[in-house]
């Protein structure tokens, strides 16, 4: 069954002090026994995801985590995993025992999410232990999940917190009219999922669709036939960055052309911060570092982009020999200030959230940082017409949110 991908879901987090009732709250906000509960504290070790639908924003992630309060060397390690997944938070459910007043912890956890314009809900937990039901406001609500006392009304209130960067933003939609044919140069390699396409060229074919448009697949090899074959020239061309140096020789200069990287790097990213950051290649000397990022933790192939191509690449253009590190799926450095440059891929497999964390820890150590794809037209000497696209304004009549 095809499902939406978890980094296109709303993350939805539950954090808290231990024995405040996440684990049971999660339980009780999905119907089902997602996470083991206990009366004994620290029960949830490590955090636990459950995709599931949740009317009307659609697909989430619900988030359990580890509590705030914990102690010794493991607690802290369970504490800096709690923290992780603020990184990729859209909305913060802090737990509080009802019997209990809120302490420090849920305010320093309170004023974080404001800082970093998180929503957030203040949800007393256990209201079946009190004698009286006390006065609510528009952050707070008293619910029970053992009851379900108010469970419905979570929800609701939830559902309405949806921040609006995370309302649906167009990949390619904006870009190209009803009826344009797009061209996309999908090459097979060994690097290629077998029997499947890599999920952003599936997004990219899905916007297409959506948009009324025509969407032509080939590989790079057979993308001069496949070109001459058409009455009037497509509206857009967009390949994987790996090819561009023979796709940027095939299509014509008044053809526009980009690569689905690049499209990421606006869909997930900050496209001027990434392009801005590739100019950093021009300064690097040998032994500066290099930081060189994968959002998925695939196999490494023979070959593989990012610690292979991409290394290989900066070498024959700078002619030095910079000290590279690499990091993939979940891992990424707090501090990058020891970074000349990073250098990130499209991050199809992050939530928007944990991208634009990323970004902000390279702005703020004032590291430059780009993209994949950016970097490689960069290289090519073809950033300029790659970016062109973007240039022309919204084209088409879908409706955007």
């Amino acid at each position: 069954m095809n499902q939406t991908p978890v980094s296109e879901r709303v993350h939805i987090t539950f954090f808290g002090r231990r024995n405040a009732g996440k684990s049971s709250l999660m339980n009780a906000f999905t119907g089902q026994e997602i996470s083991i509960v206990s009366p004994v504290m620290g029960t949830t070790t490590d955090v636990v995801y459950k995709t599931m639908e949740l009317p009307p924003l659609g697909p989430v992630v619900l988030v359990d985590t580890p509590g705030l309060d914990d102690t010794g060397t493991l607690g802290g390690q369970r504490i800096a995993r709690a923290k992780e997944a603020m990184r990729k938070t859209d909305i913060a459910i802090v737990v509080t025992d009802a019997v209990l007043p809120p302490d420090e912890i849920e305010k320093d956890m309170l004023a974080e999410f404001d800082k970093k314009k998180i929503p957030c809900l203040l949800v007393f937990n256990k209201a079946d232990l009190l004698k009286e039901i006390p006065a609510e406001d528009e952050k707070t609500l008293l619910v029970s999940a053992k009851t379900g006392f108010h469970i419905r009304e979570l929800k609701e209130r939830v559902a309405a917190m949806l921040p609006e960067e995370t309302k649906e933003r167009p990949l390619i939609a904006d870009l190209i009219a009803k009826k344009d044919t797009v061209v996309l140069v999908v090459p097979i390699d060994a690097g290629a999922p077998k029997g499947r396409l890599i999920l952003p060229q599936q997004q990219v074919i899905r916007d297409v669709l959506e948009a009324g448009a025509c969407g032509l697949v080939c590989r790079h090899t057979e993308l001069e036939e496949t070109l001459e074959k058409l009455k009037t020239p497509p509206a857009l061309v967009i390949t994987d960055s790996q090819v561009f140096d023979q796709v940027e020789k095939i299509v014509p200069d008044f053809v526009p052309l980009t690569s689905f990287s690049i499209l990421m790097a606006r869909y997930k990213g900050d496209l001027p911060l990434l392009t801005e950051g590739a100019a950093a290649i021009e300064k690097l000397r040998g032994g500066d570092k290099v930081l060189i990022c994968e959002g998925c933790t695939h196999h490494r192939q023979c070959g593989d982009i990012g610690t292979v191509k991409l290394p290989n690449l900066i070498r024959r253009y700078t002619k030095a020999e910079p000290s590279f590190s690499f990091t993939s799926g979940t891992e990424f450095p707090t501090d990058v200030s020891s970074y000349k440059m990073v250098v990130h891929c499209g991050g199809c497999m992050l939530n928007r959230k944990e991208m634009q964390y990323r970004l902000m820890c390279c702005r703020e150590a004032g590291v430059p940082v780009t993209n994949y794809g950016v970097l490689i037209a960069c290289i090519n000497g073809i950033l300029e017409r790659t970016l062109e696209i973007f240039k022309n304004g919204q084209k088409t009549d879908v409706k955007l949110d």
